[in-house]
Protein backbone atom coordinates (compact mmCIF):
# COMPACT_ATOMS: atom_id res chain seq x y z
CA UNK A 1 0.00 0.00 0.00
CA UNK A 2 1.48 3.31 -0.96
CA UNK A 3 1.07 6.77 0.46
CA UNK A 4 -0.09 7.85 -2.97
CA UNK A 5 -3.10 5.52 -2.82
CA UNK A 6 -4.05 6.90 0.58
CA UNK A 7 -3.70 10.51 -0.55
CA UNK A 8 -5.74 9.91 -3.69
CA UNK A 9 -8.49 8.23 -1.65
CA UNK A 10 -8.43 11.10 0.87
CA UNK A 11 -8.64 13.67 -1.91
CA UNK A 12 -11.66 11.91 -3.38
CA UNK A 13 -13.33 11.70 0.06
CA UNK A 14 -12.47 15.24 1.15
CA UNK A 15 -16.05 16.43 0.63
CA UNK A 16 -17.19 13.87 3.23
CA UNK A 17 -14.63 14.97 5.85
CA UNK A 18 -16.29 15.62 9.21
CA UNK A 19 -14.88 18.72 10.91
CA UNK A 20 -15.61 17.18 14.30
CA UNK A 21 -12.89 14.56 13.72
CA UNK A 22 -9.19 15.27 13.81
CA UNK A 23 -7.74 15.29 10.31
CA UNK A 24 -4.80 12.93 11.11
CA UNK A 25 -7.19 10.37 12.59
CA UNK A 26 -9.44 10.63 9.51
CA UNK A 27 -6.44 10.20 7.20
CA UNK A 28 -5.16 7.20 9.19
CA UNK A 29 -8.62 5.61 8.94
CA UNK A 30 -8.40 5.87 5.16
CA UNK A 31 -4.89 4.34 5.24
CA UNK A 32 -6.14 1.53 7.49
CA UNK A 33 -8.98 0.78 5.09
CA UNK A 34 -6.54 0.74 2.17
CA UNK A 35 -4.35 -1.73 4.11
CA UNK A 36 -7.37 -3.93 4.84
CA UNK A 37 -8.31 -3.91 1.15
CA UNK A 38 -4.77 -4.88 0.18
CA UNK A 39 -4.68 -7.67 2.77
CA UNK A 40 -7.94 -9.09 1.38
CA UNK A 41 -6.55 -8.99 -2.18
CA UNK A 42 -3.34 -10.73 -1.06
CA UNK A 43 -5.33 -13.38 0.83
CA UNK A 44 -7.32 -14.16 -2.30
CA UNK A 45 -4.11 -14.26 -4.34
CA UNK A 46 -2.48 -16.64 -1.84
CA UNK A 47 -5.58 -18.83 -1.85
CA UNK A 48 -5.56 -19.05 -5.64
CA UNK A 49 -1.81 -19.23 -6.24
CA UNK A 50 -0.77 -20.97 -3.05
CA UNK A 51 1.55 -19.88 -0.26
CA UNK A 52 4.66 -19.82 -2.45
CA UNK A 53 4.18 -17.20 -5.13
CA UNK A 54 7.78 -16.31 -5.98
CA UNK A 55 6.71 -14.11 -8.89
CA UNK A 56 4.64 -11.72 -6.75
CA UNK A 57 5.97 -8.21 -6.25
CA UNK A 58 5.87 -8.79 -2.49
CA UNK A 59 8.12 -11.85 -2.74
CA UNK A 60 10.52 -10.09 -5.09
CA UNK A 61 10.68 -6.99 -2.86
CA UNK A 62 11.89 -9.02 0.10
CA UNK A 63 15.63 -9.24 0.42
CA UNK A 64 17.22 -12.67 0.35
CA UNK A 65 18.75 -13.69 3.65
CA UNK A 66 22.46 -12.93 3.69
CA UNK A 67 24.61 -16.05 3.41
CA UNK A 68 26.77 -14.96 6.34
CA UNK A 69 26.23 -17.89 8.59
CA UNK A 70 23.94 -19.53 11.05
CA UNK A 71 23.00 -16.26 12.77
CA UNK A 72 21.17 -14.86 9.76
CA UNK A 73 19.36 -18.15 9.20
CA UNK A 74 18.17 -18.24 12.81
CA UNK A 75 17.07 -14.60 12.63
CA UNK A 76 15.13 -15.28 9.43
CA UNK A 77 13.46 -18.30 11.03
CA UNK A 78 12.47 -16.21 14.05
CA UNK A 79 11.02 -13.50 11.82
CA UNK A 80 9.03 -16.11 9.90
CA UNK A 81 7.66 -17.62 13.12
CA UNK A 82 6.61 -14.21 14.43
CA UNK A 83 5.06 -13.23 11.08
CA UNK A 84 3.05 -16.45 10.95
CA UNK A 85 1.92 -15.94 14.54
CA UNK A 86 0.82 -12.36 13.81
CA UNK A 87 -1.01 -13.56 10.68
CA UNK A 88 -2.95 -16.08 12.80
CA UNK A 89 -4.24 -13.45 15.23
CA UNK A 90 -7.90 -12.47 14.89
CA UNK A 91 -8.27 -9.11 13.13
CA UNK A 92 -9.72 -7.47 16.27
CA UNK A 93 -6.49 -8.27 18.11
CA UNK A 94 -4.10 -7.80 15.21
CA UNK A 95 -5.13 -4.26 14.27
CA UNK A 96 -4.59 -2.60 17.68
CA UNK A 97 -1.31 -4.48 18.10
CA UNK A 98 0.04 -3.38 14.71
CA UNK A 99 -1.16 0.19 15.14
CA UNK A 100 0.43 0.62 18.55
CA UNK A 101 3.65 -1.34 18.05
CA UNK A 102 4.54 -0.96 14.39
CA UNK A 103 2.78 2.28 13.45
CA UNK A 104 3.73 3.65 16.88
CA UNK A 105 0.33 5.22 17.53
CA UNK A 106 -0.73 5.93 21.07
CA UNK A 107 -3.57 3.85 22.45
CA UNK A 108 -5.75 6.95 22.25
CA UNK A 109 -4.95 7.42 18.55
CA UNK A 110 -5.53 3.73 17.82
CA UNK A 111 -8.85 3.85 19.69
CA UNK A 112 -10.01 6.85 17.68
CA UNK A 113 -8.93 5.20 14.44
CA UNK A 114 -10.65 1.91 15.21
CA UNK A 115 -13.75 3.51 16.73
CA UNK A 116 -13.37 1.81 20.12
CA UNK A 117 -12.47 2.92 23.63
CA UNK A 118 -8.90 3.24 24.88
CA UNK A 119 -9.60 0.45 27.39
CA UNK A 120 -10.67 -1.81 24.49
CA UNK A 121 -7.39 -1.13 22.68
CA UNK A 122 -5.44 -1.79 25.87
CA UNK A 123 -7.26 -5.09 26.44
CA UNK A 124 -6.90 -6.22 22.83
CA UNK A 125 -3.18 -5.44 22.75
CA UNK A 126 -2.72 -7.38 25.99
CA UNK A 127 -4.65 -10.38 24.61
CA UNK A 128 -2.79 -10.18 21.30
CA UNK A 129 0.55 -10.32 23.11
CA UNK A 130 -0.65 -13.33 25.14
CA UNK A 131 -1.81 -15.18 22.02
CA UNK A 132 1.41 -14.30 20.18
CA UNK A 133 3.48 -15.74 23.02
CA UNK A 134 1.44 -18.96 22.96
CA UNK A 135 1.64 -19.27 19.17
CA UNK A 136 5.39 -18.61 19.16
CA UNK A 137 5.96 -21.12 21.97
CA UNK A 138 4.09 -23.78 20.01
CA UNK A 139 6.07 -22.99 16.85
CA UNK A 140 9.43 -23.12 18.59
CA UNK A 141 8.91 -26.66 19.82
Amino acid sequence: MSCRETLVAAWKALARFDDLRAFPVWLRAIALNKCRDRARRLAVRRFILGEKDDQSTEAQAQADPAPDGEESVVAAQRRAIVQKAVDRLPIKLKEPLLLTYFDELTQQEAAALLGVTVKTVETRVYRARQQLAELIDRSAI
